[in-house]
């Protein structure tokens, strides 16, 4: 006997371990149309069997959580920036499925000037539009979408067009250019809706897997908390209001004139494939000593040290960003697995700067380093910070010359560095950050120093400067000769 079971869909996690409370319920609120979005994207990817090589991209807005639903690859972008995510992720790895998925806040506002030159470009994306009229995350304030007449946080007496404008038809602007493939207007009020959206949906999906270009579905979804509504009600203004501004239909398909993966087209990319087109690429092939720069064998460090995560640390004008992006490079050039991810204030010099690497033998799934095995810090108020991240048994630098306490913690291995006074001593004191990472080096043997000094080479044009570097690398690392 055929028994047909309904259940969440395979890439859909049957229990949202990711999400804080409790995990068998959505984040979502009561009528929102998130949740039937989401039901019909992971439908179609199991449909289409491609879970293992799907890549979500969401931004900021209600779904900047869907990595607590989808069981599929997630990349979350800054606001409004999930269609040059996209691209730049469907360009790196060509068979995978890239799906954007944005808010109108997101994707209209903010996001205006991205989807544009993304859809003019035909990018071999898919992104899904969720049009609800207003900025449901933030508070109901007024969207690009939002209609004339409609009140909300930020128009308390209605969008005015001639104070605010008028709303923008996201589909039927971009429909107008030669770029897209597919273009579509759906809405979520009752079934029969609901059951174009998910045809939509499968379609789009579809073009990419085609290899037929750019597809996007606006897809108009009830918001009954920022319209201050019941869900019936919602759907019932949908039908009213919104479809006399935004009408559902097709505003281009062009999927049967556009040829599909595997055939030549003027827009074909070619990408490098060996390590020697990389390099040209990057204007570097001619620097044979950083490539030919001896790497220290992995035993050869000891296992404490191996596979740092560092977070270095310090004011900005300290040079903390270039000490990450040395490290960095110097470990790409010895063929381990690098990342270096920068973060620093709106003041740089004076104020505070720091960075995330990750140097590891294997690939690296997020640059963030929320949990340090190495802190560097150059000031005190970055001890004070970033001390209680260390992990037990890590490291910690800091900059004795600059910080008259301690490490607090007994469960690391804190070692002072005098740097700012011996760079001081040996020409000027900017060049402290050349200490701590000598010091660093000549610690753990993570990286050869010739590798370190070849990037400095290529990378410091002054030749006096450089000299200084070179000089405060090799005194930071005699300091831990003794050790």
């Amino acid at each position: 006997m055929f028994v047909r079971a309904y259940g969440k869909p395979k890439s859909i996690y049957g229990v949202f371990d990711r999400k804080p409370g409790d995990p068998r319920t959505t984040h979502y609120c009561p009528g929102c149309g998130h949740g039937n979005v989401h039901k019909y994207i992971a439908e179609a990817i199991d449909e289409f069997g491609i879970q293992d090589r799907t890549i979500l991209i969401s931004p900021v807005g209600c779904a900047v959580f869907a990595y607590y639903y989808f069981d599929v690859g997630n990349i979350q972008a800054a606001h409004g920036r999930a269609p040059a995510v996209a691209t730049a992720v469907k360009r790196a790895r060509p068979q995978s499925i890239v799906i954007s998925y944005q808010g109108d806040g997101d994707l209209a506002a903010i996001g205006g000037n991205e989807i544009l030159h993304a859809a003019n470009r035909g990018e071999n994306i898919t992104v899904f539009f969720i049009n609800n009229a207003i900025y449901g995350m933030t508070g109901g304030q007024m969207a690009p979408t939002t209609l004339p007449g409609q009140i909300t946080t930020t128009t308390p007496t209605g969008r005015a067009p001639e104070r605010e404008g008028f709303p923008l038809r996201v589909s039927e602007l971009l429909a107008t250019l030669e770029g897209p493939t597919y273009i579509e207007r759906v809405a979520l009020f009752d079934n029969k809706s609901r059951m174009r959206a998910r045809k939509a949906i499968r379609k789009a999906i579809q073009t990419q897997i085609e290899g037929r270009g750019f597809s996007l579905v606006e897809i108009l979804s009830p918001c009954p908390t920022g319209w201050g509504m019941t869900p019936a009600e919602a759907c019932e203004w949908i039908q009213r209001e919104m479809l006399r501004y935004f009408p559902v239909g097709v505003f281009k398909d062009v999927s049967a004139a556009r040829p599909p993966a595997g055939v030549a087209s003027s827009r074909d990319i070619p990408s490098p494939s060996s390590p020697e087109e990389v390099l040209a690429l990057l204007g570097l092939e001619n620097v044979a000593s950083i490539a030919s720069a001896p790497s220290p064998h992995e035993r050869d460090v000891p296992a404490r040290y191996r596979h740092p995560r560092l977070k270095i640390a310090g004011f900005g004008g300290q040079g903390v960003l270039f000490l990450g992006r040395l490290l960095a490079e110097a470990g790409m050039r010895q063929g381990y697995h690098v990342s270096w991810l920068p973060s620093y204030g709106p003041e740089m010099r004076g104020g505070t700067a720091h960075c995330h690497v990750t140097i590891s033998t294997e690939p690296i799934a997020s640059p963030l380093v929320s949990r340090p095995s190495v802190l560097i810090a150059m000031n005190r108020p970055s001890l004070e910070r970033f001390e209680p991240e260390v992990i037990p048994g890590g490291l910690i630098l800091y900059d004795s010359s600059l910080i008259s306490t301690h490490v607090r913690r007994t469960d690391v291995e804190a070692i002072p560095v005098p740097a700012t006074r011996m760079a001081d001593q040996l020409g000027s004191a900017k060049a402290a950050n050349m200490v701590m990472l000598g010091a660093y080096l000549g610690l753990t043997r993570v990286l050869s120093i010739e590798t370190v000094i070849a990037v400095l080479e290529r990378t410091v044009e002054n030749r006096s400067l450089r000299d200084l570097n070179v000089k405060s690398l090799r005194a930071g690392m005699s300091t831990m000769s003794a050790r």
